[in-house]
Parts: structure tokens; sequence; C-alpha cells
């Protein structure tokens, strides 16, 4: 048997994913079937779910919006980081062409 080809990777709406967890929320469906019946991953749809539950506060974790901020701070401080590398190395360089 030959191994079987990784899904592409796909981004949905926020519209597509409100969509889906609400069809999920219904309980007409399990969520396997609703997954099935509109070419998604079990998992993603799951996730789908659990997030939707944090961001209304029934369960704990981050929310969408401090996962956001949570990723753009984690951009500026590697951002930074490199910046401060950039001025480390020029500093050493000016340090020797001085002497």
């Amino acid at each position: 048997m030959g191994k079987k080809k990784p899904r592409p990777r796909c981004s949905f709406t926020p519209e597509f994913k409100a969509e889906i967890v609400e069809l999920c929320r219904r309980g007409d469906r399990s969520v396997g079937q609703i997954a099935k019946d509109f070419d998604l991953t079990e998992t993603a749809v799951r996730d789908w779910v659990k997030q939707a539950e944090v961001d209304a506060g029934e369960r704990d974790g981050l929310t969408s919006g401090e996962r956001e901020e949570l990723a753009a701070l984690r951009r500026e401080n590697r951002r930074l980081r490199e910046d401060v590398d950039i001025l480390k190395r020029a500093t050493a360089f000016f340090a020797k062409e001085t002497r």
C-alpha cells in the first residue's frame, strides 16, 4: 500500500468557521459527520469548536485576540533581538577599526 498524500493546507474565513461551529453546537449531526460533509478534518473542526468556547468564556485558555497579540509580540521580540545582534556586530566592527 502506498503512502497517503497529505492534504493541502487551506485557510478558511472566520464566517465559515463560525457557521461550522454553529452546526456542531446544534447537535443535529456529530462533529465527524459535519467534517465529512464539508470535506474538513475532524481535528480542525474540533479545534474551531474549542476556540469558540474559549472566546465565549465557556472554557479556559487564550482567546483569539490574545493569541493574535501573543503572535505579534513574539514577532516583534524576534525582530528586536535581530536588531540588537546587528548593533553588537557593528559595535565590534567599529571598535576594531578605531584601534
